[in-house]
């Protein structure tokens, strides 16, 4: 699951319009998920849909427009968890879109134990960041937890004595974008908005 429906305010504009040179940074992450061996791969919009559809190939995935976006990544968790309706998948992987740095590799060591009870978090400089693998008898909890710009940490904090921590610091770059100079430092850039979209 690729969460890309926040506004960016810290960054200028929508996160899933973000673009490394001339490719559209959502349809990497679509990459590196199948790379990692994602079998479905859903992607959530929220801020500027409209235009991500209109000027991004999103064949590979199945997309989700979570309407409330602006009320944080809760609600785009949920509506993400909401759109995997295939019951034999047991566990899903959760990125956000502005992690240049994630490889297939991270996704591949954070998912190497797909079952229905795992919370696997990435680690980087011991601390706990994305890719996260959420075993499916998390998700009603997660999603009944999952509020505003917190997401799914207070269900992680309520259970945390479950929690695998996978260090990923030496197979990726844990940084999310949430500053001009970081866009600068990874030369992404986001391309003028049309009105109306």
């Amino acid at each position: 699951m690729i969460i890309a429906a926040g506004g960016g305010r810290r960054i200028g504009g929508p996160e899933a319009l973000l673009h490394q040179g001339k490719k559209p940074l959502v349809s990497q992450m679509i990459d590196t998920m199948a790379e990692a061996g994602c079998v479905e791969v859903v992607v959530v919009l929220g801020a500027a849909a409209d235009q991500v559809r209109q000027t991004t190939d999103l064949t590979a995935a199945t997309v989700v427009v979570n309407r409330a976006w602006g009320t944080g990544v809760g609600s785009s968790i949920r509506a993400g968890l909401a759109a995997l309706t295939d019951e034999t998948i047991e566990a899903v992987v959760v990125v956000p879109v502005d992690m240049p740095g994630l490889t297939a590799a991270a996704i591949r060591r954070v998912a190497a134990l797909p079952y229905p009870d795992v919370l696997v978090c990435a680690t980087y400089d011991g601390l706990r960041g994305y890719p996260m693998l959420f075993g499916r008898r998390h998700w009603s909890g997660i999603a009944t937890l999952a509020s505003a710009d917190v997401g799914a940490r207070p269900y992680l904090l309520a259970h945390k004595d479950q929690i695998v921590d996978i260090a990923c610091d030496s197979v990726a770059d844990g940084s999310r974008i949430d500053s001009p100079e970081l866009m600068a430092l990874y030369g992404l850039s986001i391309p003028e908005q049309r009105v109306g979209v």
